[in-house]
């Protein structure tokens, strides 16, 4: 694939970061996220700072880190992170991560990265979030890449295959690290699966033997856990329309997942950097398809994320409340289930219906994590 064809997906250059600079000052967005981001004085000097990044890496350092910084502080009790060890300095790494927050988490990936010297990967978005200009600038500008998912079978193959191409060359080339979620979707019901798909995708490009082409990527399971459920009255509307099937998405329901998932209160966060998982993807069997291959190495990073996944009190509360039982009681406390309890009336603010289903369907998407540990060993 000819590397002009890269342009459709790629993140800017150097050049275009500082070209595209003056549009998101001048952008009617850019003010209203610095209104709630900073203080007027500190508005001044990240701006003033802005204007002089010359490259990536500084409107990194300079602009993003300041900005997720503030959201943590923010809208977060704590953001904690374990496992950066794990990262090889030598060799860069293909990080799949769980979904549960359409630009936070790969955004608080990177906010640990920098924080302790590491360079930050490039992300994955999918061309649905290219709302707007401002959004594309601020995305392209922070090493986004984009994912065409739509169009004829033959667009998606190529799509697919541009996109495998692109990245292989990112991690074989030893530039860059990159990140990408583990499902088409944010997880809507707790319950965190890894999609063969996603695996099948990357690995188009690269080695004809299927299980080298998967030790290739260098794979490092990303394991993101939050106390509070970022949107979390969405994804149970989400749920519940679509088992009724009267489900249809909203032509701004992206957006405004996004800047829900920056604005709302998200209690503790924790990312768990995975270790990697070369050793047991020598162990998978290669006497089978190619097919059965993905699907074993998919199962292995999903038991992976599942292991890493933290639990909070508001995890062990919701176990606690579907099955009317104590067994974990002593996680949580009187805070918690107050806490609990408004999170689940908020979701009766976004959908009127059927508030038993709706809050049954509520706490199973806190409780799906513990019930997948107690089912896989891992509790």
């Amino acid at each position: 694939m000819q590397e002009d064809n890269f342009d459709l997906i790629r993140p800017y250059t150097d050049q275009e970061v500082k070209d595209a600079i003056p549009r998101i000052v001048k952008d009617a967005a850019y003010k209203p996220m610095m209104d709630f981001l900073f203080s007027e004085e500190k508005q001044k000097k990240i701006t003033k700072n802005l204007l002089n990044v010359k490259t990536i890496d500084e409107f990194q350092q300079e602009f993003t880190l300041p900005c997720i910084s503030s959201v943590v502080e923010k809208t977060s009790t704590s953001a904690t992170y374990s496992g950066l060890d794990n990262l090889s300095r030598s060799h860069k790494h293909m990080f799949i991560g769980n979904h549960r927050d359409i630009a936070l988490d790969s955004s608080l990936l990177g906010l640990h990265m920098i924080n302790n010297g590491i360079t930050p990967p490039a992300m994955n978005w999918g061309s649905n979030l290219e709302v707007s200009q401002f959004i594309v600038d601020l995305g392209k500008c922070n090493q986004m890449i984009t994912v065409f998912r739509d169009g004829s079978p033959k667009e998606i193959l190529r799509n697919s295959q541009r996109l495998s191409a692109f990245i292989n060359k990112f991690i074989s080339s030893n530039k860059k690290s990159v990140w990408i979620a583990q499902s088409k979707g944010r997880t809507k019901d707790g319950y965190d699966r890894v999609e063969a798909s996603i695996l099948k995708m990357l690995i188009l490009s690269g080695d004809k033997n299927t299980k080298k082409a998967c030790l290739d990527l260098n794979i490092i399971p990303i394991t993101i856990s939050y106390e509070l459920e970022p949107c979390g009255g969405m994804k149970v509307r989400e749920v519940f329309l679509s088992q009724e099937e009267k489900y249809k998405k909203d032509p701004h329901e992206d957006f405004k997942s996004i800047i829900g998932g920056f604005t709302m209160q998200k209690g503790n966060i924790h990312v768990e950097f995975g270790k990697p998982i070369n050793d047991k993807i020598d162990e998978v069997n290669e006497n089978q398809t190619n097919n059965g291959i993905v699907r074993d190495v998919a199962a292995i990073i999903e038991r992976e994320g599942h292991k890493n996944y933290k639990l909070w009190p508001t995890n062990y509360l919701a176990y606690d409340l579907l099955e009317n039982s104590s067994r974990f009681e002593e996680h949580y406390n009187n805070e918690t289930k107050e806490v609990l309890e408004n999170r689940c009336q908020m979701v009766f603010e976004v959908i009127k219906d059927d508030k038993e289903k709706l809050r049954k369907l509520f706490y199973k998407m806190y409780a799906n994590p513990v019930y997948i540990k107690i089912s896989e060993g891992f509790l």
